[in-house]
């Protein structure tokens, strides 16, 4: 039954009254959905937030080996560590500056490479022909390895004497007459960008030939009668339409390829080589090898702020030039 009421003011006209109990109810609903993600932002906060803030309060110590049993008798080094990493002029600084320039000339080729590979595949795999579901599995086989099988099978065939690059470059082709080392040497940044571009690129191919599926096909077909080769409509109609996909799957490949500490850990072990030195498995080896935490946290903070600073600069411009259009 309605318990709701219908008062009159001065003027003689009426109101509606909520039935009691229907605020809570209301409020009930609107709080539920908090409610069930409460477990997941805890979970969040528990394995990302808090490892962080703990990183950020070890760049101000001098936590090294010493200190490993007893973190809180670890005396304060202030901003000692930050001014010793970006000090260019000693050893820890000017090998962090080499490895994040190194790092920035691999993620520039290695994002460009995968999303040139990725764009090229999704676009070739939107006509309809015979076999075109296998290759499109076949495509994405590399991503969907787990990281370290792709990996170590890569670094056995990237062996110098018994690996099968080797044996079909001098062996069976005769394409050289000495056997290079791969994984060593001004050759390991090449094979790196390799491993690298073949395991992400699947991740673009498959955003992009997403995206491709909303692009009208009229429009392709009207511009194809107005006399519009296949570049043509390529350039003025699929790569325009594509442009949001394109700026979100170019950040996520930016911050992941910066990041990447998988795939130089399992090519080369826990010392790669110079040429291959990048930034993720340099402070690796600053915090780990040398055990020099408060260093090493120092060295992923700055590596934090950099990457959050990109990013938002990133953000601002591509929202701005979506705003202009």
């Amino acid at each position: 039954m309605v318990t709701s009421t219908t008062p009159r003011d001065g003027a003689g006209r009426g109101w509606p009254v909520r039935a009691a109990g229907l605020i809570p109810v209301r409020l009930r609903r609107i709080g539920l959905p908090y409610l069930l993600i409460l477990p997941a932002i805890v979970l969040e906060l528990l394995i990302h937030l808090v490892p962080m803030l703990i990183g950020i309060w070890m760049s101000f110590l001098r936590l090294t080996q010493f200190f490993i049993a007893n973190w809180s008798a670890a005396p304060s080094a202030g901003l000692a560590n930050y001014r010793v990493a970006l000090d260019v002029n000693t050893a820890v600084g000017g090998s962090l500056l080499r490895s994040f320039l190194l790092t920035v000339v691999f993620t520039a080729l290695a994002v460009g490479l995968s999303w040139l590979l990725g764009a090229a595949a999704a676009v070739l795999m939107q006509g309809s022909f015979r076999g075109r579901g296998l290759l499109r599995a076949l495509f994405l086989v590399p991503y969907a390895l787990p990281v370290y099988a792709g990996v170590i099978t890569w670094s056995f065939l990237l062996q110098r004497d018994t690996g099968l690059v080797n044996h079909l470059l001098v062996d069976q082709f005769g394409l050289v007459d000495e056997r290079p080392f791969w994984l060593i040497g001004d050759n390991s940044f090449v094979s790196l960008l390799v491993v690298y571009v073949w395991r992400i690129w699947p991740f673009a191919f498959l955003v992009l030939m997403a995206g491709l599926q909303n692009v009208p096909e009229d429009l392709h077909e009207a511009a194809a009668i107005d006399g519009a080769g296949w570049w043509r409509r390529l350039g003025s109609i699929t790569m325009p339409l594509l442009r949001p996909i394109n700026q979100v799957l170019v950040l996520v490949l930016f911050l992941w390829t910066f990041n990447d500490f998988n795939t130089p850990y399992v090519l080369f072990g826990k010392s790669a080589p110079e040429q291959a030195d990048l930034i993720s498995i340099h402070i690796y080896q600053s915090s780990f090898v040398t055990w020099n935490f408060g260093s090493g946290s120092a060295m992923s903070v700055l590596l934090l702020l950099f990457l959050l600073a990109v990013t938002a600069v990133y953000l601002v411009a591509t929202s701005r030039r979506r705003d202009h259009a």
